[in-house]
């Protein structure tokens, strides 16, 4: 139970990555405030923490939407008080769509939720962290926020900018009690990776060709990260992008 009397705040969680992220924070013991688009999504990640035993509320939101992040983090501390763990998880892919591929509306939507989304939820929840003196924010930046070829120009680079921004808020806010750290997953078994590979049997196989231990990520693989940052094992962790990709770029 590392996170008992701990409240986490939680983007994208009704699926893949956020959603083993959810159960996991829920078994250790935390108050989560699970958040996402998807409300069937979110309709069954509540009955299965409920099942567990654990505390939870679901608000459906929209990361980039400053009122609804504002409501969101209003229903959280309404419903415990405070707000101890953000993890901005949530994101979209571009399915390797190139420069010319994308259009202005669909590079604004992807850098609305990958960028400005963890942007709006850290300024909503940095007043209470701060007049603490204490809170923890971790962010899913990707392997593609540290190199080239993962996903196509527009996730790519906002990826990368949501990197920057994580190092950023370290430099601003560690003094003061803000640990800021991010998580660069390689390729995961989410719904948004089966979704790319739909019907493509060589593509599957020549990304399990380029991981090292043979597999693709689980998202409880990292789940387990994200807990290890969570906690206070990992009290003298700042700004760091910790890969997690089964030794893909090991090669760098």
């Amino acid at each position: 139970m590392k996170l008992a009397g701990k409240t986490v705040l939680l983007t994208g969680a009704a699926s893949g990555i956020g959603r083993a992220q959810a159960l996991m924070f829920a078994k250790e013991g935390a108050k989560l405030i699970a958040t996402d688009i998807n409300q069937e999504g979110l309709d069954t990640l509540l009955e299965d923490i409920n099942a567990l035993g654990g505390e939870a509320i679901v608000v459906k939101g929209e990361v980039s939407d400053s009122a609804q992040v504002a409501g969101t983090v209003k229903a959280g501390i309404d419903e415990f008080g405070q707000i101890d763990i953000l993890c901005n998880t949530a994101g979209i892919f571009d399915n390797y769509a190139t420069s010319l591929e994308t259009d202005e509306v669909k590079w604004d939507k992807y850098y609305a939720v990958n960028v400005k989304g963890p942007y709006l939820m850290c300024n909503a929840v940095l007043p209470g962290m701060l007049a603490r003196g204490k809170g923890v924010i971790i962010n899913v930046c990707s392997i593609a926020g540290l190199t080239a070829g993962v996903g196509g120009a527009a996730y790519t680079s906002s990826k990368h900018a949501i990197v920057g921004y994580t190092k950023q808020l370290c430099l601003e806010f560690a003094d003061k009690g803000i640990r800021v750290n991010g998580i660069a997953p390689g390729s995961v078994a989410t719904p948004l990776i089966r979704k790319s590979l739909e019907n493509d049997a060589d593509g599957y196989s020549k990304r399990i060709a380029m991981i090292p231990c043979g597999r693709l990520g689980d998202p409880t693989d990292i789940a387990n990260l994200t807990m290890f940052l969570a906690s206070d094992e990992a009290e003298w962790i700042h700004g760091a992008i910790l890969s997690i990709d089964g030794g893909r770029f090991a090669k760098g």
